[in-house]
């Protein structure tokens, strides 16, 4: 029996080492920061669809979903995933949580603000890669970072640790039908 309990608590903790080998570790978001960014600076409405990157345990797909707006996560965390599903399972309109990469996934095309809580190693990629979605998508969209600017990009707004940036395509592609 304590060999079971072992073995179980050695491949929870692989999964999250796991996951902050790829991304940034799992660190639950302020939620009245949260609820000042998407109130102050940066409204939402049911217009928006808010992609979540490392969605964790689902506390901005929820702020974002109270607030009318379709929310989606990505989480390569199992666990995390299993743990905000089940958090998320009465709220409307329901969030979706999906086991992904973000460097190997394309987002929701109807997406219209994308959020993450990165870190310092990765938040310019993260800028990268939310560029190139906006030139594979051909209109722009938005960024909000939680805790981290990004560096050499004049942030458009900014409230507490929260940062706004609208990313315009340089070089749009065709967009996808």
């Amino acid at each position: 029996m304590l060999t079971i309990f072992v073995v179980i608590v050695a491949v929870i903790l692989l999964v999250f080492l796991g996951t902050v080998l790829v991304g940034a570790p799992y660190v639950p978001t302020q939620q009245r920061e949260l609820a000042e960014a998407f109130d102050e600076l940066r409204p939402l409405g049911k217009d928006d669809v808010v992609l979540d990157i490392g969605s964790g345990d689902g506390v901005v797909l929820r702020a974002a979903a109270l607030r009318g707006a379709q929310a989606v996560g990505y989480e390569l965390n199992p666990f995390l995933v299993v743990a905000s599903r089940l958090r998320l399972r009465h709220v409307k309109p329901r969030p979706r949580v999906e086991l992904r990469n973000l460097w190997t996934t394309q987002f929701p095309d109807d997406v219209t603000l994308v959020y993450t809580f990165g870190e310092s190693r990765d938040i310019a990629k993260m800028y990268q890669k939310v560029e190139q979605e906006a030139a594979r998508l051909g209109r722009p969209l938005e960024f909000v970072s939680y805790g981290f600017a990004v560096p050499s990009v004049a942030a458009t707004r900014q409230h507490r640790a929260h940062f706004l940036y609208h990313i315009s395509p340089l070089h749009p592609e065709k967009p996808q039908v």
